[in-house]
């Protein structure tokens, strides 16, 4: 049996766009002679469509398609993804499905057992879990389709409260009682640098533990803020990896069953992948499907001249083309030659228009209209404030008038102690770096410049700075981001108690305060722009933390 995986960008509820790719993609492998071709997790109306499920009119689109997918799937079997109805009257409205297409009409569905709800998932809001298994018989042979969490009956455990072992049911020990020879996987499974190994260990796991052949449908593209990397896997029977396909971008192969079952293909895999080159690839990708699925084509961002600006910037001109940016450089009293110089030649390097507006003026009438209101109060973070929140007025008006969307540019270290103002350095209809701790982002600095200069090595080496007030550093009042990062990893991906921070050999009162600084600004978060998640624990919809806790 030949057998094809189809690896593909969709777009949430674009039926159109969807159905034709797929229908593109059954007819290149007719052609081909392949005997089944499999897509990812709702493939038909994209993933997640979160509460789209929850329209009458979206699922009939959902059906419509869905009809018109089947009706060419003759001379060729094809699995396809897609939130079905469920029949029953107790239980949620829908399924989401498997969907095996034969000769024209559905032979056979299976529907997902086990419904993520944790981080960005929320399956269980929408879909009732399977109880029923099956398999379908194909060309002689037996064939387990799972979908994504059906397979990952072990999680990978963050820390140490949580479970390892999350669901009660195993749907692979239910479908091995029917002897099958192959297993097929669909997923919609996102990226996250965190746990980049992670994903293929289950499939190999479950390749070894039943001895049986795995081939792994992932979806590709970015939806806002999730960025699925492809990568999809064919895993031999002894859990050596067979075939890896294109992270970041689509990809269709096609396989020979028998020489997957004898173990024939043999991929050599990285076992020490660069992870800063793949934190840098889906950045572009999640920067570029977001305007080409909203429909936008032009961006702006301040560019500064310090490190966070130059690295969004670089992001954006590979997403978007340098022809489709352009940039303002924002001097005020405090701004240094060397920034604004380091911003022109990085602009220069790229190719980017960029336009110098100082904004002292707009600065001195805002003080001097609040001069009798704060008269007999100290200047203090307040007027730091006011600058950065006229840069966020001007670059506003530069998206209103041209059309142009604004990029966030802050990291995620500044948005988890609240080094970022709102209304200001906070505006934007995307963060780009704001999953991107910063000591990573010099390394995204120094990946971008491996060959040649184009950020200003001054951009990377000089002591990083707001440029608020004479002479400011980042350490005047936070400790080195090594250090800072180290605690907020701990603290935000790992959810370690201070206790066990502190076991690394941190100064307990320096924790204390970034942890208070994290605690406290969950406000400020909350009115953020969307944030492209590279980690396993962004901010967001993934971490969900109310605002009038009190707890420490």
């Amino acid at each position: 049996m030949k057998i094809a995986l189809a690896q593909l960008n969709y777009h949430i509820g674009n039926f159109e766009k969807n159905t034709s790719k797929i229908i593109d993609q059954i007819n290149k492998a007719k052609n081909d002679g392949v005997d089944l071709l499999v897509f990812s997790e709702l493939s038909v109306c994209g993933y997640p469509p979160q509460d789209l499920l929850e329209k009458k009119t979206f699922i009939e689109r959902n059906e419509q398609a869905i009809e018109e997918i089947t009706a060419n799937c003759t001379g060729i079997g094809v699995i396809i993804g897609a939130p079905t109805l469920n029949q029953h009257q107790k239980g949620k409205r829908l399924y989401n499905s498997a969907l095996f297409l034969n000769n024209g009409k559905i032979e056979f569905v299976q529907n997902k057992t086990l419904l993520p709800t944790y981080d960005i998932f929320d399956e269980y809001r929408y879909f009732e879990p399977n109880d029923k298994f099956n398999i379908i018989e194909f060309k002689g042979e037996k064939i387990a389709i799972t979908i994504c969490e059906d397979l990952w009956d072990v999680q990978p455990i963050d820390n140490d409260f949580a479970r390892n072992q999350l669901y009660n049911v195993t749907p692979m020990e239910k479908l091995i009682e029917f002897k099958p020879d192959v297993i097929i996987n669909i997923a919609a499974s996102p990226f996250s640098y965190t746990k980049i190994w992670g994903r293929k260990n289950i499939f190999i796991r479950n390749a070894k533990k039943y001895k049986l052949p795995v081939f792994n449908i992932n979806q590709v593209g970015a939806q806002t803020e999730l960025i699925f990397d492809g990568g999809s896997l064919v895993v031999n029977p002894d859990g050596t990896i067979a075939d890896e396909m294109n992270l970041f971008s689509e990809d269709y192969r096609i396989y020979d069953l028998d020489k997957i079952k004898s173990c024939e293909l043999k991929k050599c895999v990285d076992e020490n992948p660069n992870v800063i080159a793949k934190i840098h690839d889906s950045l572009v990708l999640g920067v570029r499907d977001y305007f080409h699925k909203m429909g936008f084509t032009k961006a702006t961002l301040g560019l500064s001249g310090g490190i966070d600006s130059a690295v969004a910037v670089v992001i954006t001109a590979r997403a978007l083309g340098p022809e489709n940016l352009r940039v303002l450089l924002l001097p005020s009293k405090y701004s240094s030659d060397h920034s604004i110089k380091d911003a022109e030649d990085l602009a220069n390097n790229l190719g980017v228009q960029f336009d110098i507006v100082k904004i002292q003026e707009v600065v001195d009438s805002f003080n001097n209209s609040l001069s009798g209101i704060f008269s007999d109060v100290d200047e203090d973070i307040t007027e730091e404030n006011i600058q950065a929140r006229a840069r966020g007025t001007i670059l506003m008006a530069l998206s209103n008038k041209f059309g142009h969307i604004l990029l966030n540019t802050s990291n995620k270290s500044e948005a988890a102690v609240g080094y970022s103002t709102l209304y200001g350095d906070m505006n934007g209809g995307l963060s780009v770096l704001g999953d991107v701790y910063k000591t990573d982002v010099f390394k995204l600095a120094q990946y971008i410049n491996r060959e040649s200069e184009v950020i200003p090595e001054n951009t990377i080496s000089k002591p990083p700075s707001a440029e608020l007030r004479p002479d400011q550093k980042d350490t005047d009042s936070l400790p080195d981001y090594d250090t800072l990062d180290k605690i907020l990893f701990a603290y935000i991906e790992l959810q370690k108690p201070i206790e066990e921070i502190l076991q690394e050999g941190f100064d307990k009162a320096l924790v204390e305060r970034i942890i208070k600084l994290v605690n406290n600004n969950e406000y400020k978060r909350y009115q953020a722009p969307p944030i492209l998640r590279i980690s396993s624990k962004a901010f967001g919809a993934g971490r969900r933390i109310p605002l009038v806790a009190k707890y420490n």
